[in-house]
Protein backbone atom coordinates (compact mmCIF):
# COMPACT_ATOMS: atom_id res chain seq x y z
CA UNK A 1 0.00 0.00 0.00
CA UNK A 2 1.02 3.21 -1.16
CA UNK A 3 1.58 5.82 2.00
CA UNK A 4 2.14 9.22 2.98
CA UNK A 5 3.21 11.65 5.84
CA UNK A 6 1.48 14.77 6.87
CA UNK A 7 4.67 17.09 7.96
CA UNK A 8 2.39 19.76 9.23
CA UNK A 9 -0.39 19.11 11.60
CA UNK A 10 -2.79 21.37 13.51
CA UNK A 11 -2.08 20.43 17.07
CA UNK A 12 -5.34 21.36 18.93
CA UNK A 13 -5.26 22.41 22.82
CA UNK A 14 -6.80 20.70 25.35
CA UNK A 15 -10.25 22.53 25.06
CA UNK A 16 -10.58 21.86 21.17
CA UNK A 17 -9.50 18.83 21.66
CA UNK A 18 -11.90 17.69 23.65
CA UNK A 19 -14.90 19.40 21.33
CA UNK A 20 -13.99 17.05 18.42
CA UNK A 21 -13.67 14.08 20.87
CA UNK A 22 -17.01 14.83 21.65
CA UNK A 23 -18.16 15.47 17.93
CA UNK A 24 -16.81 12.02 16.73
CA UNK A 25 -18.15 10.41 19.47
CA UNK A 26 -21.60 11.51 18.91
CA UNK A 27 -20.20 10.19 15.14
CA UNK A 28 -20.14 7.12 16.33
CA UNK A 29 -23.04 6.98 18.53
CA UNK A 30 -25.07 6.99 15.22
CA UNK A 31 -23.95 3.34 14.52
CA UNK A 32 -23.39 2.71 10.68
CA UNK A 33 -26.50 4.14 8.55
CA UNK A 34 -24.02 7.06 8.49
CA UNK A 35 -20.82 6.22 6.81
CA UNK A 36 -19.73 8.25 4.09
CA UNK A 37 -19.60 11.66 5.66
CA UNK A 38 -19.50 14.96 3.63
CA UNK A 39 -17.88 17.71 5.19
CA UNK A 40 -18.50 21.10 4.07
CA UNK A 41 -19.10 24.68 4.61
CA UNK A 42 -21.15 27.91 3.03
CA UNK A 43 -18.02 29.99 1.98
CA UNK A 44 -14.54 29.46 1.29
CA UNK A 45 -12.09 29.81 4.55
CA UNK A 46 -14.14 28.74 7.45
CA UNK A 47 -12.28 25.39 7.86
CA UNK A 48 -14.01 22.84 6.63
CA UNK A 49 -10.52 20.96 5.23
CA UNK A 50 -8.95 21.52 9.10
CA UNK A 51 -12.05 19.94 10.14
CA UNK A 52 -12.29 17.24 7.92
CA UNK A 53 -8.50 16.15 8.96
CA UNK A 54 -9.29 16.42 13.07
CA UNK A 55 -12.05 14.07 12.62
CA UNK A 56 -9.93 11.74 10.55
CA UNK A 57 -7.30 11.43 13.37
CA UNK A 58 -9.81 11.73 16.21
CA UNK A 59 -11.55 8.85 14.88
CA UNK A 60 -8.53 7.24 14.49
CA UNK A 61 -7.31 7.35 17.91
CA UNK A 62 -11.01 6.08 18.49
CA UNK A 63 -10.11 2.75 17.17
CA UNK A 64 -12.14 3.59 13.89
CA UNK A 65 -10.57 2.48 10.14
CA UNK A 66 -11.28 6.10 8.54
CA UNK A 67 -10.52 7.29 4.59
CA UNK A 68 -10.86 10.83 4.26
CA UNK A 69 -11.16 11.70 0.43
CA UNK A 70 -10.21 14.95 -0.73
CA UNK A 71 -13.03 16.19 -3.22
CA UNK A 72 -12.09 19.48 -3.54
CA UNK A 73 -10.94 19.21 -7.20
CA UNK A 74 -10.99 23.12 -7.84
CA UNK A 75 -8.88 24.65 -4.94
CA UNK A 76 -7.81 21.70 -2.73
CA UNK A 77 -5.62 23.05 0.23
CA UNK A 78 -4.54 20.36 2.07
CA UNK A 79 -1.16 19.20 0.32
CA UNK A 80 0.01 22.15 0.40
CA UNK A 81 -1.03 23.52 3.73
CA UNK A 82 0.11 20.39 6.16
CA UNK A 83 2.99 19.68 3.57
CA UNK A 84 1.67 16.25 2.72
CA UNK A 85 4.69 14.10 1.84
CA UNK A 86 4.58 10.91 -0.64
CA UNK A 87 6.77 7.79 0.18
CA UNK A 88 7.23 7.85 -3.81
CA UNK A 89 7.19 10.28 -6.84
CA UNK A 90 4.55 8.48 -8.62
CA UNK A 91 1.42 11.00 -6.46
CA UNK A 92 -1.70 9.95 -7.91
CA UNK A 93 -4.99 10.91 -6.62
CA UNK A 94 -9.29 10.86 -6.97
CA UNK A 95 -9.16 13.10 -10.36
CA UNK A 96 -6.54 10.03 -11.76
CA UNK A 97 -9.27 7.32 -10.84
CA UNK A 98 -12.42 9.48 -12.29
CA UNK A 99 -10.84 9.89 -15.39
CA UNK A 100 -10.23 6.07 -15.48
CA UNK A 101 -6.60 6.21 -15.19
CA UNK A 102 -5.61 4.26 -12.41
CA UNK A 103 -8.22 2.02 -10.09
CA UNK A 104 -8.93 2.36 -6.19
CA UNK A 105 -5.92 0.76 -5.29
CA UNK A 106 -3.58 3.52 -6.43
CA UNK A 107 -4.91 6.04 -4.60
CA UNK A 108 -5.70 4.82 -1.45
CA UNK A 109 -2.89 5.73 1.00
CA UNK A 110 -1.58 4.81 4.69
CA UNK A 111 -0.83 8.14 6.58
CA UNK A 112 0.70 8.13 10.20
CA UNK A 113 -2.25 7.90 11.88
CA UNK A 114 -2.58 4.30 12.68
CA UNK A 115 -6.08 3.60 10.97
CA UNK A 116 -6.22 6.60 8.78
CA UNK A 117 -6.16 6.91 5.07
CA UNK A 118 -6.18 9.17 2.32
CA UNK A 119 -7.05 9.81 -1.03
CA UNK A 120 -5.62 13.09 -2.24
CA UNK A 121 -7.33 14.98 -4.91
CA UNK A 122 -4.55 14.18 -7.61
CA UNK A 123 -4.10 17.28 -10.29
CA UNK A 124 -6.98 20.29 -10.50
CA UNK A 125 -9.65 20.07 -13.06
CA UNK A 126 -11.98 22.69 -14.58
CA UNK A 127 -14.17 19.75 -15.55
CA UNK A 128 -14.64 18.69 -11.70
CA UNK A 129 -18.41 18.63 -12.21
CA UNK A 130 -18.49 15.94 -15.18
CA UNK A 131 -15.63 14.17 -12.78
CA UNK A 132 -18.02 13.84 -9.95
CA UNK A 133 -21.15 13.11 -12.33
CA UNK A 134 -19.32 10.21 -13.05
CA UNK A 135 -20.56 6.57 -11.50
CA UNK A 136 -16.92 6.08 -10.51
CA UNK A 137 -17.32 8.60 -8.05
CA UNK A 138 -20.12 6.65 -6.37
CA UNK A 139 -18.16 3.32 -6.70
CA UNK A 140 -15.18 5.05 -5.32
CA UNK A 141 -16.72 5.88 -2.00
CA UNK A 142 -19.02 2.39 -2.26
CA UNK A 143 -15.90 0.32 -2.53
CA UNK A 144 -13.62 2.43 0.40
CA UNK A 145 -17.22 1.94 2.70
CA UNK A 146 -16.38 -1.77 2.55
CA UNK A 147 -13.12 -1.20 3.91
CA UNK A 148 -13.52 1.25 6.68
CA UNK A 149 -15.47 2.21 9.26
CA UNK A 150 -16.14 6.01 7.95
CA UNK A 151 -15.21 7.60 4.60
CA UNK A 152 -15.33 11.25 4.88
CA UNK A 153 -15.60 13.41 2.12
CA UNK A 154 -14.08 17.27 1.81
CA UNK A 155 -16.33 18.58 -0.59
CA UNK A 156 -15.90 22.38 -2.21
CA UNK A 157 -18.35 25.39 -0.24
CA UNK A 158 -21.93 24.81 -0.71
CA UNK A 159 -22.58 28.41 -1.72
CA UNK A 160 -19.73 28.63 -3.95
CA UNK A 161 -20.35 25.78 -7.01
CA UNK A 162 -22.69 23.15 -7.48
CA UNK A 163 -19.82 20.08 -6.77
CA UNK A 164 -21.25 20.11 -3.21
CA UNK A 165 -24.76 19.02 -4.01
CA UNK A 166 -23.41 16.56 -6.23
CA UNK A 167 -21.02 15.04 -3.69
CA UNK A 168 -23.86 14.68 -1.46
CA UNK A 169 -25.93 12.48 -3.44
CA UNK A 170 -23.34 9.80 -2.89
CA UNK A 171 -23.29 10.47 1.12
CA UNK A 172 -25.16 9.23 4.03
CA UNK A 173 -24.74 12.59 6.09
CA UNK A 174 -23.08 16.01 6.03
CA UNK A 175 -21.56 18.01 8.76
CA UNK A 176 -21.58 21.70 7.64
CA UNK A 177 -18.63 24.14 9.30
CA UNK A 178 -19.58 27.05 10.08
CA UNK A 179 -17.04 30.25 10.47
CA UNK A 180 -18.00 32.19 13.54
CA UNK A 181 -19.83 35.89 12.18
CA UNK A 182 -18.88 34.79 8.75
CA UNK A 183 -22.30 33.18 7.57
CA UNK A 184 -25.70 34.73 7.57
CA UNK A 185 -28.32 32.58 9.14
CA UNK A 186 -30.11 32.76 6.01
CA UNK A 187 -27.47 31.39 3.64
CA UNK A 188 -26.81 28.37 6.39
CA UNK A 189 -30.80 27.34 5.76
CA UNK A 190 -30.00 27.52 2.34
CA UNK A 191 -27.03 25.37 2.34
CA UNK A 192 -28.96 22.86 4.10
CA UNK A 193 -31.71 22.97 2.13
CA UNK A 194 -29.30 22.43 -0.89
CA UNK A 195 -27.93 19.51 0.51
CA UNK A 196 -31.03 17.79 1.88
CA UNK A 197 -32.09 18.47 -1.91
CA UNK A 198 -29.52 16.13 -2.84
CA UNK A 199 -30.96 13.53 -0.32
CA UNK A 200 -27.80 13.85 1.71
CA UNK A 201 -29.00 14.21 5.47
CA UNK A 202 -27.55 17.45 7.20
CA UNK A 203 -25.96 15.61 10.70
CA UNK A 204 -25.58 19.02 11.92
CA UNK A 205 -23.16 22.16 12.02
CA UNK A 206 -19.48 22.98 13.79
CA UNK A 207 -18.96 26.40 14.57
CA UNK A 208 -15.26 27.24 13.85
CA UNK A 209 -12.78 30.26 15.29
CA UNK A 210 -15.29 31.18 18.18
CA UNK A 211 -13.26 34.00 19.94
CA UNK A 212 -13.20 33.11 23.73
CA UNK A 213 -15.28 36.02 24.76
CA UNK A 214 -18.10 34.09 22.92
CA UNK A 215 -17.56 30.70 25.11
CA UNK A 216 -15.99 31.24 28.26
CA UNK A 217 -17.65 30.46 31.47
CA UNK A 218 -21.14 30.87 29.98
CA UNK A 219 -23.10 29.76 27.04
CA UNK A 220 -23.25 30.66 23.05
CA UNK A 221 -26.62 30.27 22.33
CA UNK A 222 -27.74 27.95 24.35
CA UNK A 223 -25.21 25.50 23.79
CA UNK A 224 -22.03 24.32 24.87
CA UNK A 225 -18.50 25.67 22.94
CA UNK A 226 -15.25 24.56 23.74
CA UNK A 227 -12.15 26.28 22.56
CA UNK A 228 -12.51 27.87 19.03
CA UNK A 229 -15.16 25.01 18.13
CA UNK A 230 -18.62 24.77 19.30
CA UNK A 231 -20.50 20.94 18.42
CA UNK A 232 -24.21 20.93 17.50
CA UNK A 233 -25.29 17.91 16.42
CA UNK A 234 -29.30 18.31 16.44
CA UNK A 235 -30.96 19.29 13.40
CA UNK A 236 -30.87 22.81 12.15
CA UNK A 237 -33.47 24.68 12.88
CA UNK A 238 -34.96 27.03 9.93
CA UNK A 239 -35.44 29.80 11.78
CA UNK A 240 -33.91 33.50 10.61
Amino acid sequence: MKSLTFMKFTALDYSCTEAVNTLCTNLTFMGSKYKRIMVTSVNESEGKSFLSLQIMRTLSELGKYVVLVDADLRRSVIDINYRVRYADNNKLGITHFLAGKCEIDDVFYATDFKRAFFVPVGYAVSNSLALLNSPRFQNLLDQLAQQVDYVLVDSPPVGMIVDASEIAKSCDGALLTVGYNRVRRRDLMEARQQIERSGCTVLGAVLNNVPPSAYSSRKYLGRSYYGGYAAEYSKLEGKE
